[in-house]
C-alpha cells in the first residue's frame, strides 16, 4: 500500500510558477515509477508527466513540454512537479499517482497507476 499526499497548489497569475510536491508513505517509494495527472472542470483526467523509479527517465505530455519539470528525491520519498510559465489552461486539480512498474512503459495511461493522491488545486488567472 502507498499513500500519497500532494501539496503546493494555489492561485497564481499567468506566467507565474509553482512547485507541486507529492509525499509518499507506505511501501518502498523507490520501487515505484510516479506520475502526475490533472483534471480540469468538465474534462477527463489527463496525463501530465511521469518519472521512472531511478529518476533517470521522464515523460511529458506535449502540452507541458518545456514548461513542466518532474523530479524525485527517493531519500525524502517525494516527487515534485515544477510548473513554469503557467497558462490559464493549466488550471486543474493536479494528482500524483504511483504505479507498480518501475519504468515508463504505458506511463501516460492512467489505468496503469494503482495509487492516487487526493489532488491539489492549481488556478491560473489571466
Amino acid at each position: 500500500q502507498v499513500q500519497l499526499v500532494e501539496s503546493g497548489g494555489g492561485l497564481v497569475q499567468a506566467g507565474g510558477s509553482l512547485r507541486l510536491s507529492c509525499a509518499a508513505s507506505g511501501r518502498t517509494f523507490s520501487s515505484n515509477a510516479m506520475g502526475w495527472f490533472r483534471q480540469a472542470p468538465g474534462k477527463e483526467r489527463e496525463f501530465v508527466s511521469a518519472i521512472s523509479r531511478s529518476g533517470r527517465d521522464t515523460l511529458y505530455a506535449d502540452s507541458v513540454k518545456g514548461r513542466f519539470t518532474i523530479s524525485r528525491d527517493n531519500a525524502k520519498n517525494t516527487v515534485y512537479l515544477q510548473i513554469n510559465s503557467l497558462k490559464p489552461e493549466d488550471t486543474a486539480v493536479y494528482y500524483c499517482a504511483a504505479r507498480e512498474s518501475f519504468n515508463l512503459l504505458a506511463a501516460a495511461n492512467r489505468g496503469s497507476y494503482r495509487y492516487w493522491g487526493q489532488g491539489t488545486q492549481v488556478t491560473v488567472s489571466s
